[in-house]
């Protein structure tokens, strides 16, 4: 095996020539062999079960093998959807309630076992059985709350599975049909003005129903898709290759961007690079997660890889003293781009556990009390290296709906968190200098960690803050990121810090996280409250308008006074972009741009 910095000085040696002539001899426009990508990912990768897993390396995987019905424009800013799968946008009733999506013809899968030696075309049939497949109660789909009660039949087919045990995906439904090959046609119970956004993720891609029977339980191993890339070679939890789709479709760059005075003359660069090219550009994507930071970093800067999203925190001052790259780094060519999305971090408080769960005064006094006394400065200043935001809505900054409206409970203030444990009657009764519950029992908080030392700093900044109120906090739970999101997911988890990225660009996305339809999703905290559902479910059939806007800040203060989360920090990452890397702009809604990457070939290690 060829390291990665071994392996483009051997293609120098080897002589371009050859693989010149290898190119021409195909397609004049197929992807370029020689041009590798190579990237480096904070955790591993889950599997390839693209409907059920959520995690960001998977979501990368699953947008560059399959293909949803739509897509983000990748320059364009506002953000705009264009077709992808689908020849253009939805034909959308005027009720809303019915979306009419055509497919391109010609789109085929790549080839596979499970299709008997013959080409598979992709059809609108492969995205009514995939779009089932998030509703069937068997996957535990994470992006169940997707679709979950909003397609006409599609709450029977559940509840039938449900009592039944087995999900019928021959049954025919309303909300899904394929009335011809290229015709997918969407029927909702209710209007929801973000469905053409939900069916740009690639959790909505359209999967083959024959590779998902052939494969069986080892299906999420096995991606068979029709987009730019298939898996050519995965060593699971080190390394995942991707090359570019030999059977994928005449795809060329299109984009709304325009050479206005908004426009930043940098895209306006890409634009004109990217004009006419058929994608993908590069013929091959290597893949590493690689968890700690400086090992990451280390990598990088030894050209192991081509860009690095974000800079790891710790060598931010290193990297990027005052704000401006360094000039070490800028000399070797390197460029910076902003990390592009609506990435907010949050502390989990699991509101049905007996201790710091519950929705009477006590239990809200307890977290909010606890909220106070954790100073967010010190994580922005110390653990985030000033990369990030104070936040203090549960809606990112800039998604629609968002309020720049605050609350002290998020204000770092001990003192008031003492007062207020005090009065609801957790004092130290015993003289040990920790506090007890009201009713004398032992108040100790486990917080659940991943094995990181980024977590680990951030872990005893939780618990130096929480020995200032009196409260003994431990560490005993500490799991693999996939590992303790399950936990979490079950109500195993008393409080962890995590985060969610925005998938489109409104702030329901947010919201829907403490629904109760969300507990067993992504509802890590376990918050259930009736008025906050009845109010969810009036939203969601809402455009966005100042009266829905008005409803959004309801909610928002909902979950002030009940504190399911201690809302900390609005991500803003750099990524660090090596200088024959070209065209590179991190959109905000979308994942990793491999297709629209290309390679300047000279400007590689050994070629110059």
């Amino acid at each position: 095996m060829i390291s990665h910095s071994g392996l483009r000085p051997f293609l120098t040696r080897l002589g371009f020539a050859v693989l010149l002539h290898c190119v021409a001899a195909g397609s004049a426009q197929a992807a370029d062999m020689r041009k590798v990508i190579r990237n480096p990912y904070q955790s591993a990768e889950t599997n390839f079960n693209c409907a059920v897993e959520s995690d960001e390396f998977t979501g990368t995987l699953c947008d560059n093998i399959f293909d949803s019905l739509l897509q983000y424009d990748y320059l364009a800013r506002p953000v705009k959807l264009q077709g992808r799968a689908a020849v253009g946008l939805p034909n959308i009733s005027a009720d809303g309630l019915t979306f009419i999506f055509k497919l391109k013809p010609g789109i085929f899968f790549t080839r596979d076992v499970s299709f008997n030696g013959k080409k598979r075309e992709l059809t609108a049939s492969d995205y009514v059985y995939s779009l089932k497949r998030i509703l069937d109660p068997k996957l535990i789909s994470k992006w169940q709350f997707l679709l979950d009660k909003k397609l006409v039949g599609g709450d029977e087919l559940v509840a039938d599975a449900q009592k039944t045990g087995k999900f019928d995906y021959d049954k025919p439904i309303a909300g899904l049909e394929a009335p011809d090959k290229n015709t997918l046609i969407i029927r909702l119970k209710k209007p929801d003005y973000n469905l053409s956004y939900i069916l740009a993720l690639p959790a909505t891609s359209a999967v083959a129903r024959e590779v998902v029977e052939h494969y069986g339980s080892t299906f999420p191993e096995h991606p068979v898709g029709t987009g730019p890339y298939y898996l050519k070679d995965w060593r699971r939890s080190l390394r995942v290759t991707l090359e570019a789709n030999p059977d994928f479709r005449e795809e060329y760059f299109e984009s709304a961007i325009t050479s206005d005075a908004h426009a930043d003359p940098r895209d306006l660069a890409i634009a004109a690079q990217l004009k006419g090219q058929r994608l993908p550009l590069a013929g091959r994507i290597e893949m590493s997660p690689i968890e700690e930071e400086q090992p990451r970093w280390l990598a990088y800067l030894n050209n192991q890889f081509d860009f690095i999203r974000p800079i790891p925190t710790p060598f931010i001052d290193v990297a990027m003293p005052g704000g401006k790259l360094a000039a070490n780094l800028a000399k070797l060519g390197m460029t910076t781009r902003p990390d592009e999305n609506s990435w907010l971090t949050y502390t989990s408080f699991n509101m049905q556990d007996k201790i710091l769960g519950g929705y009477t005064p006590e239990k809200i006094a307890l977290r909010r009390a606890m909220s106070m006394a954790y100073p967010v400065e010190d994580e922005i200043a110390i653990i985030e290296k000033n990369q990030a935001l104070k936040a203090w809505s549960p809606i990112a900054q800039g998604m629609a709906g968002f309020v720049d409206e605050r609350t002290d409970i998020f204000d770092y203030n001990p003192a008031k968190a003492n007062a207020l444990l005090d009065t609801y009657g957790y004092i130290d009764r015993d003289g040990d200098g920790w506090r007890e519950l009201p009713d004398g029992s032992p108040l100790v908080i486990d917080m659940a960690s991943v094995p990181d030392q980024r977590e680990r700093s951030r872990m005893e900044l939780w618990r130096r803050a929480m020995e200032r109120i009196g409260i003994r906090m431990t560490n005993n739970k500490v799991e693999k990121l996939p590992e303790l999101r399950k936990q979490a997911q079950n109500g195993k988890v008393l409080m962890f810090n995590y985060g969610w990225i925005a998938d489109y660009p409104d702030g329901e996305n947010f919201l829907q996280l403490f629904t109760t339809d969300s507990i067993g999703g992504a509802n890590y905290s376990q918050f259930s409250l009736p008025e906050f559902d009845r109010l969810y479910k009036q939203i969601v059939t809402m455009p966005d308008s100042a009266e829905r806007t008005a409803i959004y800040q309801r909610m928002v203060r909902l979950l002030w006074v009940y504190n399911p989360w201690r809302v900390n920090t609005l991500k803003q990452g750099t990524v660090l972009i090596q200088p024959w890397i070209i065209g590179y702009r991190k959109h905000p809604f979308a994942h990793e741009p491999f297709r629209y990457l290309d390679v300047d070939l000279s400007k590689l290690p050994g070629n110059k």
